[in-house]
């Protein structure tokens, strides 16, 4: 369960170093277009191989079904009431200054949550960490506080209270992490199967949502060969 939630916390502490570029200086548009572009390619892979792929292996195709149904209809609900209320906009550079904070830090809780846990679940059955989903959950967290924190920044919050929101919200990833190890631990190969597949439903929705648009905008025409970059490079990491 340790190893899980030092893991998660891993994953969730690219918000603290992406809040933290933010705030130290400018971050080109394009440079944040990159990034999203290659996290995008390495979420790819890593649910397809990490998470569906073993799912199936394990439990075959209706709890997979159930649990990617189940976890796209979650994030979209969720992200729609987070939309309302003013964090559309959290994972853009140019983010509203006056956007609401609470929903800023409800986005990083919503695209979080199921990624933390999809780590913690990779190391059920006495296995090791999955490198792929780790590197994944980091590059797409990044960008994201990065984008919220200029906004927060430029809203009058100080730094201090900035840094403060997002190690707290590191702290719940962490936390995640360690309850998707912990909670499944002696659960049936279906259950987890179920549970690997929500992550990976939530986490295409939020790819198509947030990452791939925000990718195409800001990377330009190479986004397409910096997205097979990352898918590639995920895929030899899963296998080698």
């Amino acid at each position: 369960m340790l190893e899980a939630a030092f893991w998660g916390f891993v994953g969730g502490f690219a918000l603290v170093l992406g809040a933290v570029l933010g705030l130290v200086r400018p971050v080109p548009e394009r440079v944040v277009g990159v990034v999203m572009a290659f996290g995008a390619g390495v979420l790819i892979s890593t649910v397809s191989f990490d998470l569906v792929e073993e799912a199936f292996t394990e439990a075959g195709a209706v709890p997979v079904g159930i649990g990617i149904l189940a976890g796209a209809l979650t994030f979209f609900a969720g992200d729609a009431i987070v939309d309302r209320r003013g964090g559309d906009r959290r994972k853009h550079p140019a983010a509203n200054a006056g956007g609401a904070a609470l929903a800023l830090v409800l986005g990083a809780m919503l695209d979080g949550i199921p990624e933390s846990a999809a780590i913690g679940v990779s190391l059920l059955g006495g296995g090791t960490v999955s490198v792929a989903v780790v590197a994944g959950v980091f590059l797409s967290n990044v960008p994201e506080s990065l984008s919220a924190a200029v906004g927060l920044r430029a809203s009058g919050r100080s730094a201090r209270w900035i840094l403060s929101l997002w190690c707290g919200v590191t702290v719940v990833c962490a936390v995640a992490a360690a309850l998707g190890y912990l909670l499944l631990g002696g659960a049936g190969p279906a259950t987890v199967a179920v549970v690997q597949a929500f992550a990976a439903g939530a986490i295409l929705t939020m790819l198509a949502d947030t990452m791939v648009p925000v990718a195409v905008k800001y990377s330009g025409p190479l986004v397409g060969i910096i997205t097979c970059a990352g898918f590639l490079l995920a895929f030899m990491l899963t296998h080698a």
